[in-house]
């Protein structure tokens, strides 16, 4: 403030107080009246030149040629990914000391089962994911795993996305998690639990992962309805091979989901996978070596529904999930065992499911129980295949997330028949450096 605006404030505060305070002359009431006079044409000068400016600029901008968005645009910094590093571990103890299990009645993938015992690095993720311009976004996910003290790199996600695409659509490509079911999506720092429900471990061989192409459109209405399809290379379990040229599996699925007052949400899936496998390999604890060519379809259903009042999730929350999946298998089995090989026909059916709740009950508090079930009905000959077994599991879950990128997760497993293992007990950490985007509903 200069010196004249304090002294024509100090008048006005003069004039302000009842007469007899103190005595204000009329010279000083006809300065202060000037300086007014003054000030007001200042301040119209003023805004009178930056209105001048913006017309300028307006009638500039119009004559100009439209420029490229800045996504579009090179530039030294257009190369700006967001960067995360995830960090797990754990330690585990179990009744007995198998990493690598059997799940009676099912052919199972290489990556199923409750990995070592005692102290371990489970998977560090390194993930990237930038828009490349105004049309494509691209997502890249390295993990790091370690394994009888050695260390394997792999490309676990890798793929181009567009952004621009009309009428809700969107085009996937590369090797990315499959869109069926609830939690294929959804990597294992995300996961509610240590380890996936056993529906997934006998039939997914975890998580159902390969390189293709994805389609997905969602509606404009206010009901959320979502509906993709996906043509696959068929190396993912329970494909293998590559067959038709590559072209081996394809899936159809779709998602439907809103909300309920201000407090609740939920979503419904539905999704059908047909795979053709070529040379598939299980095996199992006693050695045996199963190699499997035919056709593999599976149908899978899941529901979810949250809960949070009046939509703050920040306090309390409850989600409810349980999926339910399905698969049949028909074609030829070779066995290749200590004693011999032998070759037969094979028809598998096996069913599962799952259900689990998580409840929030205070900030940075969660705790969660599961319960799995898996059982099946395989038709063949071939000696030590088990035809109608059941394996059933319980899980209990405590975690503590001092914040968004941290979390500390005690669990304990209950085997209650069928799969081999008896009761296991984990201590895990979840650690997230850098900047990580949100997770899916």
């Amino acid at each position: 403030m200069t010196r004249a605006q304090a002294r024509s404030v100090s008048l006005l505060l003069a004039l302000c107080i009842p007469a007899g305070a103190f005595a204000v002359s009329d010279a000083d009431v006809e300065a202060l009246r000037r300086e007014l006079e003054a000030m007001r044409d200042t301040y119209e000068e003023r805004i009178g030149a930056l209105e001048a400016r913006v017309e300028a600029a307006e009638a500039s901008a119009a004559a100009r040629p439209t420029s490229p968005p800045p996504a579009a645009r090179a530039s030294s910094s257009a190369f700006n990914p967001a960067m995360s590093v995830i960090l797990q571990g754990r330690a585990a103890g179990f009744g007995r000391p198998e990493g690598q299990r059997d799940i009676p009645g099912f052919l199972i993938g290489e990556e199923t089962g409750v990995g070592p015992e005692g102290l371990s690095l489970s998977e560090t993720e390194i993930d990237f994911s930038a828009n490349v311009d105004d049309l494509f976004y691209g997502f890249a996910s390295i993990a790091l795993n370690q394994e009888n003290a050695e260390t394997e790199i792999e490309l676990e996600e890798v793929y181009l996305q567009t952004l621009a695409l009309p009428e809700g659509f969107t085009l996937k490509g590369g090797k990315f998690l499959s869109g069926i079911g609830y939690l294929n999506t959804k990597h294992s720092h995300a996961w509610d639990f240590v380890d996936t429900p056993l529906a997934y471990e006998a039939m997914l061989n975890t998580q159902l992962l390969d390189t293709g192409v994805q389609l997905s459109w969602v509606a404009p209405t206010d009901t959320y309805l979502q509906l993709g399809a996906e043509i696959l290379r068929g190396e993912g379990f329970p494909g293998g091979g590559g067959a038709h040229d590559g072209f081996g599996s394809g899936s159809v699925f779709g998602k439907l989901g809103g909300e309920v007052g201000d407090s609740h949400t939920w979503q419904a899936g539905l999704a059908w996978l047909r795979t053709r496998p070529r040379g598939r390999e299980s095996s199992d604890a006693s050695g045996n070596l199963y190699v499997f060519d035919g056709s593999s379809d599976m149908l899978i259903a899941d529901f979810v529904w949250k809960w949070a009042p009046d939509g703050n999730y920040r306090e309390r929350n409850v989600i409810l999930q349980a999926e339910y999946l399905h698969r049949w298998e028909d074609g030829s089995l070779e066995l290749i065992s200590p004693t011999g090989n032998f070759v037969d026909a094979y028809r598998g059916d096996q069913d599962g499911f799952y259900g689990q709740v998580v409840y929030q009950f205070m900030p940075r508090w969660r705790a969660g129980l599961r319960y799995d079930h898996v059982w099946s009905d395989n038709r063949s000959d071939l000696p030590g295949l088990l035809r109608g077994d059941a394996s059933q599991r319980a899980s209990l879950m405590v975690d503590f997330s001092n914040t968004e990128f941290s979390r500390l997760r005690l669990q304990w497993n209950h085997d209650m028949g069928g799969i081999r293992g008896d009761d296991a007990v984990f201590l895990q950490y979840i650690m997230s450096l850098g900047s990580h985007g949100a997770h899916a509903f």
